[in-house]
C-alpha cells in the first residue's frame, strides 16, 4: 500500500489577512457526513487544511457492522479537500483501537510546518499518536469528539477514563463541542474554565435541503410507488436497526395506535435501514398482519432525501445515541422530529412541544402518545415541521467553520478571526 494516494487540489482566493493557518486533521476513514464540511473548511482562503485517513475502506467500499449490508456511499468523500492516507498494515474490513495500524504521523507533522493539529476522537490510536506527536513538536491540538455523559459505565471504567483524561489533558489545547451535552462532558473531565469553542454537529444542509425541495414534486407518484395509501400520514424511521436503537418500541408504538382504532391504523410506518435486528422487526410485524408497516432496507444518501420528504413525523427511539445526525437531515425537509430523551441531540435540535416531542426511552406508552397526537393533527406537523426547519439554520456549515476559526485562533497567534467573532468567546 503506498504512502500516499492523490489528494485533490484545492484553489483558494488570495487573502491578504494577517496569518495563514497550516492545519493537519486526523481522523479514522473518509465518512459521508464529514466530507462536505471538509470541501467547506478548505474553502477558507487562510486555513491551509490536510486531512490524514487511517484507512480508506469506506472509500473501497465495505461490510457496516451496524447496517449489516455491503456499504459504498454514493456521495463523493475526497472531493475538494487535500488529504493523504497514512501507511498501515492490517487494513481490512473493520476498524478498531489499532486496526489499522498506521506509521509515519510523527515525520508527517514535523516536515509539514503545522500550525495547529485537529484530532476527531481519542478512541483510535492514531489519534493518540498525532496527539503525542504534536506534543513532542510543540503544536497546539484541538479536539473534537461524540461523546456524553449519558452513557451508564462501572466505577472501575469511570476511575480509569478519569486517569486517561488526567494525562491527556496537557497534550491539548482547547476543545470544540459538539452540542449541549458534549459541553458537559469536556466541563465534567477538564473543567468549565477549559477552552472550547462550539462547532456543532452538522450536516450539508443547503444538500438536504435542494435534494427535498426537488423531491417534493414527485412525492404523490413515490408514494404510489410504495403501495402507501393517499392522505394517510406516513411515520418514518431510518437509521441502523441494532437492538440499542429501539426500532422494535417504535413497532410497538404504532401497533397500539393501531388497536385504538379497531385495528385500522391511523398512519404508515415506513422502515427504512438494515441490521442485527431486522429479522426480529420482521417477526413483529407478520405477527401483527398489518400491511401498513413496510421494511424498505437499507438505503443510500442520495435516496434518503425523498423519503424525508414523503413523512410527516420522522422518529428515532435510541436507548442510546451519541447525537443522530439523522434528525438534522430530516429537519431540513421541515419535518416534526421525535425522539427519546437518550438522543445526544436532544437538548440542541428538539425542543418538546415546539418541533416536535420528547418521550423517555423505552417508554412505548409515552411514545405513543407523541404519535397520537401528531397523527391526528395536520395542522400541528405542519407548525412543528416550519420550527424543525428554522431551528436547523443555527447547525449547519457555516457555524462550523466560524467554531474552527475561533479554536484555531486561539492557539494560532496572529489568525484573524471572523468579523462577528472576537478572541476568547467560549459561548455555547
Amino acid at each position: 500500500m503506498p504512502d500516499t494516494l492523490p489528494s485533490e487540489s484545492v484553489t483558494r482566493t488570495p487573502f491578504a489577512g494577517n496569518r495563514h493557518a497550516k492545519v493537519a486533521y486526523f481522523i479514522s476513514h473518509p465518512i459521508q457526513y464529514q466530507a462536505p464540511l471538509l470541501r467547506r473548511i478548505s474553502q477558507e482562503p487562510d486555513i491551509d487544511l490536510k486531512v490524514f485517513f487511517s484507512s480508506d475502506l469506506s472509500v473501497r467500499g465495505y461490510v457496516d457492522s451496524g447496517f449489516g449490508v455491503q456499504v459504498k456511499w454514493d456521495i463523493p468523500l475526497l472531493d475538494g479537500y487535500a488529504y493523504e492516507f497514512l501507511p498501515r498494515v492490517n487494513d481490512g474490513d473493520t476498524i478498531g483501537f489499532a486496526t489499522p495500524l498506521n506509521w509515519g504521523v510523527f515525520r508527517r507533522l514535523r516536515a509539514g510546518g503545522f500550525d495547529a493539529i485537529w484530532v476527531f476522537g481519542y478512541n483510535r490510536l492514531v489519534c493518540l499518536q498525532a496527539i503525542v506527536a504534536a506534543k513532542v513538536l510543540g503544536i497546539p491540538v484541538i479536539l473534537r469528539v461524540e461523546s456524553n455523559l449519558r452513557l451508564q459505565r462501572s466505577p472501575l471504567k469511570l476511575a480509569a477514563k478519569r486517569l486517561f483524561f488526567h494525562l491527556l489533558r496537557p497534550g491539548v489545547a482547547c476543545v470544540v463541542p459538539i452540542g449541549k451535552h458534549n459541553r458537559a462532558y469536556w466541563q465534567y473531565y477538564w473543567g468549565e474554565n477549559f477552552p472550547a469553542f462550539p462547532m456543532p454537529y452538522a450536516v450539508d444542509n443547503e444538500f438536504f435541503q435542494r435534494k427535498s425541495a426537488e423531491a417534493a414534486p414527485h412525492r404523490e407518484a413515490f408514494r404510489q410507488a410504495l403501495g402507501l395509501r393517499p392522505g394517510m400520514p406516513i411515520i418514518l424511521y431510518a437509521s441502523k436497526l441494532q437492538a440499542r436503537k429501539r426500532c422494535i418500541d417504535l413497532v410497538d408504538a404504532f401497533l397500539r395506535l393501531a388497536a385504538e382504532s379497531g385495528g385500522e391504523p391511523p398512519a404508515c410506518l415506513l422502515i427504512v435501514g438494515d441490521g442485527e435486528e431486522r429479522a426480529a422487526i420482521e417477526a413483529r410485524v407478520r405477527a401483527s398482519g398489518t400491511p401498513h408497516i413496510r421494511m424498505l432496507g437499507f438505503r443510500n444518501q442520495t435516496e434518503l432525501p425523498a423519503f424525508y420528504d414523503l413523512c410527516d413525523v420522522f422518529v428515532l427511539p435510541s436507548l442510546s445515541e451519541t447525537w443522530g445526525l439523522v434528525v438534522n437531515e430530516v429537519m431540513n425537509a421541515g419535518r416534526p422530529i421525535v425522539v427519546s430523551d437518550q438522543v445526544g441531540c436532544q437538548p440542541d435540535l428538539v425542543q418538546d412541544g415546539f418541533n416536535g416531542f420528547v418521550f423517555p426511552a423505552g417508554d412505548v406508552d409515552g411514545l405513543t402518545a407523541c404519535l397520537r397526537r401528531l397523527v391526528h393533527s395536520a395542522e400541528l406537523r405542519e407548525s412543528m415541521g416550519r420550527n424543525s426547519r428554522r431551528l436547523i439554520q443555527e447547525y449547519g456549515f457555516e457555524q462550523d467553520v466560524e467554531g474552527l476559526r475561533a479554536a484555531v485562533a486561539h492557539v494560532v497567534p496572529g489568525f484573524a478571526l471572523s468579523a462577528n467573532r472576537q478572541p476568547g468567546d467560549q459561548s455555547t
